[in-house]
């Protein structure tokens, strides 16, 4: 989990949302010990999540 107060990461990768003030778009990144982004999940649509499952398949293929 991730707080952004000053939208460093949120406008780094992209994420501010401009339908909502301030809010960003509902992302999931899975990162490896390298800080390379190895898998992410973004959506406009905050009601859409990835599955845990499908997390943990993206953390089991960097393993």
């Amino acid at each position: 989990m991730l707080e952004d107060k000053d939208h460093r990461t949120i406008d780094r990768y992209g994420l501010l949302n401009p339908e909502v003030k301030g809010m960003p778009h509902p992302a999931t990144y899975v990162i490896d010990k390298d800080g390379v982004v190895r898998w992410k999940f973004v959506e406009v649509d905050y009601t859409k999540r990835p599955s845990n499952e499908q997390i943990l398949q993206a953390i089991r293929e960097i393993s």
